[in-house]
């Protein structure tokens, strides 16, 4: 019985992941929305937090070293537990099952689940909101466009970008604890 509920639930799943991948792999996005989406997306290589890193070590304040030990053990859980999940699901990305109408950009890896942009930003945007309160809105913006650009450029379904996101933010808060 359990079985037979998993597998309607991941059917339904994938029914509003597929849908909403047509809808947005035909949509004409206005240039701007291009441009921050792939601004966005390249934020999420890893360069943006590499930057806020540098930049909390140099004027972090007496919270700096636990705060960039924090996000750094966050970013190495966050890329092993994704890298791990993608090889055990072996889901196709949405560029893979349908073109995109503008978006060209060549994803990272094979799999889709979970988004490992998603998660690393969400982990690290949690890290650093919770030493630093006052980033707050600016890094959960960044991860929330990273977020959203993965799903809109076509690497990855919603679920994949959720299941990062709460994957992420578990991670960032437990580290944060680990060096609070």
């Amino acid at each position: 019985m359990s079985a037979m509920l998993a597998d309607t639930v991941r059917e339904y799943i994938a029914r509003r992941d597929y849908r909403l991948m047509r809808r947005v792999n035909r949509w004409s996005a206005p240039q701007w929305v291009r441009a921050w989406m792939i601004c966005a997306t390249r934020g999420g290589d890893g360069w943006l937090w590499y930057a806020l890193m540098a930049a909390l070590l140099l004027e972090g304040g007496p919270e700096r070293f636990r705060a960039v030990g924090a996000m750094l053990l966050a970013g190495a859980l966050t890329i092993t537990s994704f890298l791990w999940l993608k090889r055990v699901t072996n889901r196709k990305r949405p560029c893979q099952v349908e073109p995109h109408c503008w978006a060209n950009l060549l994803p990272p890896d094979q799999f889709s689940f979970p988004s490992g942009h998603t998660m690393t930003a969400v982990a690290l945007a949690v890290v650093v909101s919770l030493f630093y309160p006052a980033l707050m809105v600016g890094v959960v913006f960044c991860a929330l466009s990273i977020a959203v650009s993965r799903i809109l450029l076509g690497m990855h379904f919603l679920s994949d970008v959720l299941a990062g996101a709460l994957l992420g933010a578990s991670i960032g808060y437990c580290t944060y604890l680990l060096f609070r």
